[in-house]
């Protein structure tokens, strides 16, 4: 009887920590050969016994009319998936075979080889990933995302640049490698900013849903998307802060002084909220979004407010901080009181008018 052997293939691996696509495996009937420099998994060592004790025992071998015999490892952290070779091939041309890339997708492996969320992928992995994802290109001030529209697609920019927005305000430049549409890795929703090419930009695009199929079950990439979007819900606070004191400064015609005084108020703001009227000039000090001092003309506290709400030519701006004194006045009555009872006075008074 001639001694037994047989090659399997590896044709499907997930996650394992040893062997990859495309190696193969020699069974006999003494021992157990792994792709060369590969440590021996007893896992696969229990399984390919089991696969000899059933091949031994079918003397006549697979039927040449069927397909091949495909097999599971038990799995550990990962899996793997092979098949037994035909009797005329040798492990380098099935290996070749198996690594055979076309140059189209030989060049977009190493465009994205650089790329962070890609970098843990083997090349295996990282080919039949990048089968889901799109090529396209935007042409300079071309949008992508529009405030207010559901986007269901994750980007990722290969070239170029893509710039964030809400009404008309940056609040982030992706670069190359940078992904953009991350939420709809957990569905489609409601665009809160608006996303353009600010130069000729080079996308890859993916569904958000098959983004989370595909790459979800990968650990790192998991661990990569939380970090993500934990930095952008950071970077997008940090922006609504800044867009909040940018805005100290402006017309009264634009708004009016009560809802000025409420945004310090809503934002517990520290500092002093200054008006250049017609009249001349008047301030009130706020500790903590309170009012702790007020002053116009010869008024002063509440009487100060009074007036200044019935302003409406002039200009305004806010400063941070109060001097150490007036830090230790005490607040001149309940915010929403003393601005309703204001806002009444004037309601009053333009009845008489």
């Amino acid at each position: 009887m001639a001694n037994f052997s047989a090659l399997f293939t590896i044709i499907e691996e997930k996650n394992c920590p040893l062997y990859r696509r495309g190696e193969c495996l020699q069974l006999s009937e003494k021992t157990i050969a792994c792709p060369g420099g590969s440590e021996v998994c007893l896992i696969l060592v229990r399984d390919m016994t089991q696969i000899l004790f059933e091949m031994l025992g079918n003397s006549e071998g697979p039927d040449g009319d069927l397909p091949l015999p495909v097999y599971n490892c038990s799995g550990c952290t990962g899996l793997i998936k092979f098949q037994l070779s035909s009797e005329d091939s040798d492990e380098e041309t099935v290996v070749d075979a198996e690594f055979e890339i076309d140059p189209a997708k030989q060049s977009l492996l190493n465009q994205v080889s650089d790329i962070e969320l890609f970098q843990h992928f083997s090349e295996e992995e990282l080919i039949d990933v990048l089968q889901f994802f799109e090529e396209i290109e935007f042409t300079s001030d071309e949008t992508l995302v529009k405030k207010g529209e559901i986007n269901s697609n994750i980007y990722i920019v290969m070239a170029g640049e893509l710039v964030v927005e809400d009404d008309g305000l940056p609040l982030a430049v992706l670069e190359r490698g940078e992904l953009c549409g991350e939420m709809s890795c957990l569905g489609p929703d409601i665009s809160v900013s608006s996303v353009y090419a600010r130069q000729n930009t080079k996308l890859l695009a993916i569904a958000g849903d098959v983004f989370s199929q595909v790459l979800g079950e990968f650990a790192f990439v998991q661990k990569y998307m939380t970090l993500l979007l934990a930095k952008r819900l950071r970077k997008t606070s940090e922006a609504r802060e800044r867009e909040l004191e940018s805005c100290m400064s402006g017309r009264l015609g634009q708004i009016a002084p009560a809802e000025l005084m409420q945004v310090f108020h809503m934002h517990r703001k520290t500092g002093v909220l200054i008006f250049d009227l017609p009249s001349g000039e008047g301030t009130i000090s706020f500790r903590n979004g309170e009012i702790v001092l007020a002053e116009f003309d010869t008024l002063s506290d509440r009487n100060a407010v009074f007036a200044l709400l019935a302003e409406k030519k002039g200009t305004y701006r806010f400063t941070f901080g109060l001097s150490s004194e007036v830090m230790e006045i005490p607040e001149i009555g309940d915010f929403m009181g003393i601005l309703m009872e204001g806002v009444q006075r004037i309601d009053e008074e333009d009845e008489e008018v």
